[in-house]
């Protein structure tokens, strides 16, 4: 589904990612894990277009996607999370969820859209009517999930989604991650902390320094001694 070949990216004159390959397939798990700065939202951020490689492919069931503007690429059926939320802070739940839907019109009817993401999030119903400002952090974590969801992407992108959350609220929002898979969407989840790598996950890739420096079967990650050295091992 999901493909990145060689990827080079430079943020003015810094080369943030070194070659990076990755691949995501249909309804996989996948998780880039790396430390703070090791270039896993540079590498989400390039895959919707915000960032342009100057070397290497990223391509979506084969064809290239580099180069085309953020809007294009959703609508292609790639939903985004970012780390900060994103959403829209003058708008209420309801509105944020259904605005998705405005995006990528094709696929599935609307409604049926908006109520697969209160499905997958149930705790958003209550604030339906609730502005963005309103929202604690758990809860804007929530809205952004959903509103990727409400695109009806094969693929979404969650860019840290258990950073900066409270203990009380990680089970809900992995819950609902959780049930994403179910749904049959693929997932790549960017995360620096390997204690929220979900057991579902199907291959994990490792970045340090903007260099793949794993990828494979998460059992085998735990025991790579350089990948537990960088990021440790999770208590299983």
């Amino acid at each position: 589904m999901l493909t990145l070949a060689d990827v080079d990216v430079f943020v003015q004159a810094s080369h943030i990612l070194r070659s990076v390959s990755l691949e995501v397939g249909a309804r996989d798990v996948v998780c880039l894990v790396g430390r703070n700065g090791a270039g896993k939202t540079t590498t989400l951020r390039t895959i919707m277009g915000y960032l342009r490689p100057r070397a290497g492919r990223v391509e979506l069931r084969g064809r290239p996607i580099h180069g085309r503007r953020t809007h294009e690429i959703a609508r292609l059926g790639l939903g985004w999370a970012p780390e900060d939320s994103g959403i829209f802070a003058d708008l209420t739940v309801a509105e944020n969820i259904e605005i998705a839907t405005w995006t990528r019109s094709g696929g599935r009817p609307a409604a049926e859209r908006i109520e697969l993401a209160y499905g997958v999030f149930p705790a958003l119903r209550r604030y339906m009517a609730r502005k963005g400002t309103a929202m604690s952090g758990g809860e804007r974590k929530m809205l952004s999930i959903a509103r990727a969801l409400a695109l009806d992407p094969e693929l979404l992108l969650l860019d840290e989604p258990f950073e900066g959350l409270s203990p009380a609220i990680i089970p809900a929002v992995s819950s609902g991650i959780a049930a994403i898979t179910r749904l049959g969407h693929a997932i790549l989840i960017a995360e620096s902390n390997i204690h929220h790598v979900p057991d579902f996950t199907t291959r994990l890739y490792v970045i340090e320094r903007g260099e793949i420096i794993f990828g494979g079967p998460p059992d085998d990650a735990w025991r790579d001694t350089t990948v537990s050295r960088i990021i440790g091992a999770p208590s299983r």
